[in-house]
């Protein structure tokens, strides 16, 4: 049920002609307490959405009752006007809901540059009739309604001894951090204070979204919400829901980067034997940028000497003449020289593991991918028309 599997919560998804599919594109997620606890980490583009400008503001207190989302259009670079759409959305929530305009978060996912008084009116009317329409139920209506590009609604659900969290997700393209091109809420019943769900979730994301590197390209919209409602009664113990959270944020994180736009294969760059876990990411991040290596696993090709091209432009403490490259299982480099034939390694699988050995240190990290494709390129030079 996604983020109504917690208690506490419930949700709802409408349709009000914002895509012209005709499918749910507002959503409205509402905290019934008792606690209404919030966190969020947003986008670290300099360029902001209108509803990531309006959302810092109202995180400062971690105090949330509800969270509106439409897809349909990013209200981004649409000015003054557009602010103010998001004000005027949190206000009309608040006036339905009786609380504080204050306390309601505003995401919206789309097209970047729109956003007029026909968009306006739709936003306030999907507002109204997702007010209307909240139900424990609506969870999977609601995940629906985020969606854009995406081809399935991502969701997802983890229950311990007696609270759970619970999760919706879109995301299938410019999928970079901060946080990927992404809309996630997240919900539990388990009692937390503000400053824990805070740690909590910045701890989760930056070993899940924040590894998440489809295409390089960042958004201006990212936010992931953590809303707490204490309806449990139960103090989880904290590292026990910092396992349990960070399990579904990477679970979501794979689910996005199996739907990233165009992609043909999920590719999983693990980085082992760094100096430090900050050298393992920069190293497993300039591979997952590289158009060459993306390319050439689009075309089966595995074409180890573009790994370590790409390894070597980075600032990480190694010796690149010491490096060992293993893809699928078949170790095509020992040493920064030839091992395996590459013949022997067969990238026809969706799912691409590469395993970089650094043989600098102990840390290690796991950046997650997708190749290069026809059809990446394709969706996204006609995004707009």
């Amino acid at each position: 049920m996604s983020v109504t599997a917690p208690q506490g919560f419930e949700a709802a998804g409408v349709a009000v002609g914002l895509k012209s599919t005709g499918k749910p594109d507002v959503a409205v997620v509402v905290n019934r307490g008792p606690r209404k606890v919030g966190a969020a980490v947003f986008t670290s583009n300099r360029a902001k959405a209108n509803p990531i400008l309006w959302s810092q503001q109202v995180i400062a207190d971690r105090t949330v009752e509800a969270i509106v989302l439409n897809s349909g259009g990013a209200n981004c670079f649409t000015g003054a006007f557009g602010f103010q759409t998001s004000h005027l959305t949190a206000e009309k929530a608040a006036e339905l809901l009786e609380v504080s305009a204050g306390d309601i978060l505003v995401c919206s996912t789309g097209l970047i540059g729109t956003g007029d008084e026909v968009f306006r009116g739709k936003v306030l009317d999907g507002v109204e009739q997702g007010i209307a329409a909240l139900s424990v139920d609506g969870g999977p209506i609601a995940a629906e309604a985020i969606m854009t590009t995406d081809t399935v609604s991502k969701t997802a659900v983890v229950t311990r001894d007696g609270w759970t969290i619970g999760a919706m997700a879109k995301g299938a393209g410019m999928l970079a951090p901060g946080l990927a091109t992404m809309l996630v809420v997240i919900t539990t019943d388990a009692d937390l204070e503000a400053s824990e769900a805070d740690a909590a979730l910045r701890r989760a994301t930056n070993v899940s979204f924040d590894r998440l590197d489809s295409d390089g390209c960042m958004s201006t919209n990212d936010q992931v919400t953590l809303l707490v409602s204490g309806a449990s009664g139960i103090r989880p113990d904290l590292d026990e829901f910092d396992a349990a959270l960070a399990e579904l944020c990477v679970e979501l994180a794979q689910k996005l980067q199996g739907d990233a736009e165009g992609a043909s294969h999920d590719i999983t760059i693990e980085v082992v034997n760094a100096v430090t876990e900050t050298d393992a990411v920069e190293v497993g991040r300039s591979v997952a940028r590289n158009n060459l290596f993306k390319a050439a696993i689009f075309g089966n090709d595995p074409n180890w000497g573009r790994v370590l091209a790409a390894i070597g432009t980075t600032c990480a403490e190694f010796d690149p003449y010491a490096v060992d490259v293993t893809m699928n299982g078949i170790r095509v480099c020992s040493d920064g020289g030839p091992d395996r034939p590459r013949e022997e390694v067969d990238l026809t699988p969706r799912a691409t593991h590469l395993l970089i050995d650094l043989k600098a240190g102990d840390a290690t990290a796991t950046i997650l991918t997708n190749d290069l494709t026809h059809d990446y390129v394709h969706e996204n030079s006609a995004y707009a028309s």
